[in-house]
């Protein structure tokens, strides 16, 4: 009789499984996802959810107003951590802003309005508009109801991976912002595929057996490490077929399910995770430039904050 097959060692299993893991990870963060003109019932759950998000103090529901309470409690403490209200200022005084026409896209509070004179706050929210002493629109980032190189610098600070269709919201910055005017593109790259379930904030009780694993591994899939472990193969291989790109290149991320109905923590409400080295790709074929990225091959190790982007001739 043959003897019995060894039990796999404890050790073999922890090896099998984090390269699972990994593997995993870099098939959901490789950035395959283009424009999809579906994307629209995204945006009208997102337009609604952002209504409730900015809700009017008319008679909201105890449900809305707490939901309310929550994202702008929420918002109001990430924008004071990463000093948003600073880096905005910088970008205004570096570019001599402050007299020239520039263009907020996905205002939000307009907390950032009094940053320059002429400035332009345009959202997706109907109840946003409360915030406001100077102009308000009303408004999609993919469809704005401005003329061609109208501005002469945008912003967009985490918004972009809120829209479903992230290529057109670049393709409509570039269309109204002048040549040789300049962009603060600010999302929260890398939104991570858990934020909707809330898993950091929420007790292994509220979860299945799928939950509580996932929950479990968070130490180690939102370690630095881990992350960067499968970050740069899948920028090699981004930047490899942009450079074989003839041309512009389309703009490529991974889709995420937002979650509507509950905020958990920041960015529970992301439709996009991007990597900003593939907006790096996207303007420089173009004929755009990151002025504070290293260039070339050094694109590799862009970080993940706010992109300056220097519009070129649009020829």
């Amino acid at each position: 009789m043959k003897a019995a097959r060894r039990a796999i060692s404890p050790w073999k299993f922890c090896v099998l499984a984090f390269f699972a893991l990994w593997a995993a990870n870099v098939a959901i963060h490789f950035p395959f996802a283009t424009d999809r003109q579906t994307a629209i019932d995204y945006e009208k759950a997102s337009a609604e959810f952002y209504k409730q998000a900015y809700a009017a103090s008319t008679a909201p529901t105890p449900e809305e107003q707490e939901q309310e309470e929550i994202y702008v409690q929420v918002a109001q403490r990430a924008a004071k951590t990463y000093d948003i209200e600073g880096a905005v200022r910088r970008f205004v005084a570096a570019h001599q802003l402050e007299n020239k026409r520039v263009l907020d896209i996905g205002a939000g509070r307009g907390y950032l309005q009094d940053m320059v004179e002429n400035y332009v706050g345009l959202d997706i929210s109907t109840s946003a508009q409360r915030y406001y002493h100077k102009p308000y629109v009303l408004a999609s980032a993919t469809a704005m109801p401005f003329h061609d190189n109208e501005f002469d610098a945008a912003w967009t600070i985490w918004v972009l991976e809120h829209v479903p269709n992230p290529e057109s919201a670049l393709r409509e910055m570039r269309r109204v912002v002048k040549p040789g005017g300049v962009i603060l593109l600010g999302p929260a790259w890398f939104c991570t595929t858990w934020a909707a379930q809330g898993y950091e904030v929420r007790p292994y009780s509220d979860f299945g057996i799928g939950g509580k694993a996932a929950k479990a591994s968070l130490p180690l899939t939102s370690s630095a490490m881990f992350r960067l472990s499968y970050i740069f193969p899948t920028r090699g291989l981004r930047y490899l077929a942009a450079k074989a790109t003839p041309g512009p290149t389309s703009f490529h991320y991974s889709r995420l399910t937002p979650n509507y109905k509950k905020y958990w923590v920041a960015d529970s409400d992301a439709v996009n995770s991007m990597d900003p080295l593939e907006a790096v790709l996207w303007f420089e074929s173009r004929g755009d430039r990151c002025i504070n990225c290293p260039g070339g091959l050094g694109n590799l190790a862009v970080p993940g904050g706010p992109l300056v982007i220097r519009i070129g001739s649009k020829n």
